[in-house]
């Protein structure tokens, strides 16, 4: 039977979750700098905790069921995290946006992502309370979603969607950044910066994002507690983890394959639970279907089991070690391009580079060939060489 969540305590997770995105954004956000790995790791990991301790204790206050249906969550909703953490690649890469400012366009992501996220919750919960069909809905809008993974997405689009070109065409904005501030002032005219624009894009993807995961997570548990707080600590910690795994993230190629699977497991589950709980009089004569129902417990191990090898695929794999050095070697010539005023951590940044150049040089086959012959990265490491002989001369 599912638990009572009383009020007070939906109240203080409610507030320890916007505790911890103010806490993040007077101390980590406020003041643009770039994090190094070390504090993205520290902060990563300090978030995974606080996840992994509130699970451990919705298991010991709410019992084993409850327990298992917020890790589940917890974990598909952090898988479905990592694969948005492309799209907003693309979509920084595509605005230019300089690596100091990305951290409060992530957060920003984050807070409009559990904003948008939690309307869905509550919509769905009160749908699913009236129409057991909505299961039906639900499964669909997974098997196509993880239909369309495996086909491949549109990723390199989403930077352009119809919104951003609306406010390009209509509005006034300006073709340079100001820091990171919203609007500033050129010619004499208070117009919007390229930020906005960025925020506008990260948030419509967002909502994109939202049709999949809410579905996904229903999947897994119909308990709006579990969903939310799921939800919401599979957010957390995402804009670190960006910075942690920016390196990691070309080199895992069949994520998307994983995500695929997991997204078509949880869809059949949804159905199956749909025609279980059947009340369509055009299905089986209205009555429920005598079907087998998958149990969270398997669902966690299947989760689990689909990610664990499609990360040690994606890391072993020859495509993905090459993927690996060629994007640590265009992370190293950004960041050495990016910090103008920091003499020291932009030598670090050099010598990485030149160790990054030896990997790629070392790398053999066609795979090899294909990193060496990418124009965008030879132009990107040849302007930064360029510069730390201009640097050396002068």
């Amino acid at each position: 039977m599912e638990v009572a969540v009383p009020a007070i305590v939906w109240w203080l997770t409610v507030i320890g979750i916007v505790g911890l995105l103010l806490f993040d954004f007077v101390f980590h956000v406020r003041k643009a700098h770039i994090p190094t790995l070390r504090e993205a790791a520290i902060w990563s990991s300090i978030y995974v905790g606080i996840a992994i301790l509130f699970g451990v204790g919705v298991w010991w206050f709410g019992g084993a069921t409850m327990g298992t249906e917020y890790f589940a969550g917890y974990v598909t909703e952090k898988a479905l995290s990592v694969d948005n953490l492309f799209v907003f690649l693309v979509i920084m890469a595509s605005f230019k946006v300089p690596r100091a400012d990305q951290q409060k366009v992530l957060l920003f992501g984050i807070v409009f992502a559990l904003i948008a996220r939690s309307a869905f919750i509550f919509a769905g919960v009160a749908l699913i309370s009236l129409f057991s069909w909505v299961f039906y809905v639900f499964g669909a809008i997974l098997l196509w979603t993880a239909f369309s993974l495996v086909r491949g997405g549109d990723e390199d689009d989403e930077a352009d969607n119809f919104v951003i070109r609306f406010a390009r065409k209509h509005l006034r904005t300006s073709e340079h950044y100001d820091g990171d501030k919203l609007f500033t002032i050129e010619n004499g005219k208070r117009v919007l910066t390229p930020m906005l624009l960025v925020m506008i894009a990260i948030g419509g993807t967002d909502l994109l994002f939202a049709l999949d995961s809410i579905p996904a997570i229903f999947g897994l548990t119909e308990n709006a507690y579990i969903v939310f707080t799921a939800t919401a600590f599979s957010l957390m910690g995402l804009r670190q983890l960006y910075f942690l795994i920016d390196g990691l993230l070309d080199r895992l190629i069949y994520l998307s394959y994983g995500l695929a699977a997991i997204l078509g497991f949880i869809g059949v589950k949804l159905v199956l639970h749909a025609l279980h709980e059947n009340n369509l009089p055009f299905v089986y004569g209205g009555q429920p279907v005598p079907v087998y129902e998958i149990s969270t417990p398997l669902s966690l191990g299947v989760i689990i089991g689909v990610l664990t090898i499609t990360v040690v695929a994606s890391l072993l794999s020859p495509a993905g070690k090459a993927k690996s050095a060629a994007s640590t070697a265009r992370r190293h010539a950004k960041e050495y391009l990016d910090l103008a005023t920091d003499a020291e951590s932009r030598e670090d940044s050099y010598r990485k580079l030149v160790r990054d150049e030896e990997a790629i040089a070392a790398l053999a086959g066609p795979l090899g060939d294909e990193v060496r012959a990418d124009a965008e990265l030879r132009e990107l490491l040849d302007r930064a060489h360029a510069e730390h002989e201009s640097a050396l001369r002068g």
